[in-house]
């Protein structure tokens, strides 16, 4: 008898040793966890629905996401004590809650200026705004369009146009009733300028039998007021068109406004057309 309470005894002891044991293990992961909630932001189940944008998403639609949350998901986690959604926030904050600002930066910029977003990360959201940009494009090419005034070629037109960080011009050629047949990069340049080549411009609309064409380009500054030399360049365009019997109808400078928002300088609506 006094044999079996000494063995009761030293498994009682053991047991007491080995359940302190778990409970320091379990209390040391419950502090790590509340460690890694407080500084990394990367527990996700953990978040509030509002801090986890693909859940959302989910129950949600794609709708109810607002852009700092749709950047979120694209940029998968966030920092040291930033959520993926704070994170999206900064970003947005610092280009005054713009996509169209967003979109003109590098990838070395995106890398530079905000903590937590690597090349990876940059490139995605780099890749993600492009392809907002290409769907509006495809857009307008499977549609059949009619240039009526400038905002229709604004319309049609701004999307190959907007956020570049060079120069380009583009024509668009005409039916007799003002419907697009064809659209072409006539030329691709610097900063402030790109050459015009005239020859090309009316080659096409020949081919094409195009009864008179509109033209477009960019300033990659956002400035739509027209240089003398694009006040020039349009004047030599109706010139040469007239002597084709091809009309030039519009010629409109694309840029941005002081809300980051997409407009235009139509030479028609000022009367140089």
């Amino acid at each position: 008898m006094c044999k079996m309470s000494k063995k009761m005894r030293i498994f009682a002891q053991k047991f007491r040793i080995e359940n302190m044991m778990a409970k320091q293990r379990k209390g040391t992961e419950r502090t790590n966890v509340d460690k890694t909630k407080k500084s990394s932001g990367l527990t996700v189940k953990e978040w509030a629905l509002e801090d986890r944008p693909r859940e959302k998403l989910l129950q949600k639609g794609k709708k109810e996401l607002s852009n700092a949350e749709l950047i979120a998901i694209l940029i998968g986690s966030g920092t040291a004590g930033q959520s993926a959604v704070d994170v999206a926030k900064e970003i947005l904050n610092r280009s005054e809650n713009s996509l169209s600002k967003l979109s003109r930066q590098s990838i070395k910029e995106l890398t530079k200026n905000f903590k937590g977003i690597g090349e990876a990360k940059a490139i995605s959201i780099t890749a993600a705004l492009e392809l907002g940009y290409r769907l509006l494009n495809e857009n307008s090419d499977q549609k059949e369009y009619t240039i009526k005034d400038s905002l229709d070629l604004f319309n049609f037109i701004s999307p190959s146009l907007i956020d570049l960080p060079y120069e380009e011009f583009w024509a668009i050629y005409l039916n007799v009733k003002n419907k697009v047949i064809f659209k072409q990069r006539i030329s691709s340049g610097g900063l402030t300028e790109t050459g015009v080549d005239h020859r090309k411009i009316f080659s096409t609309a020949l081919e094409k039998n195009a009864t008179s064409i509109a033209v477009a380009h960019n300033h990659p500054s956002g400035i739509t007021e027209p240089s003398l030399d694009d006040k020039r360049l349009t004047k030599s365009i109706i010139d040469a068109g007239k002597l084709l019997r091809i009309n030039l109808i519009e010629h409109i400078i694309v840029g941005i406004d002081g809300k980051h928002a997409p407009t235009y300088y139509s030479f028609h609506d000022h009367g140089l057309i």
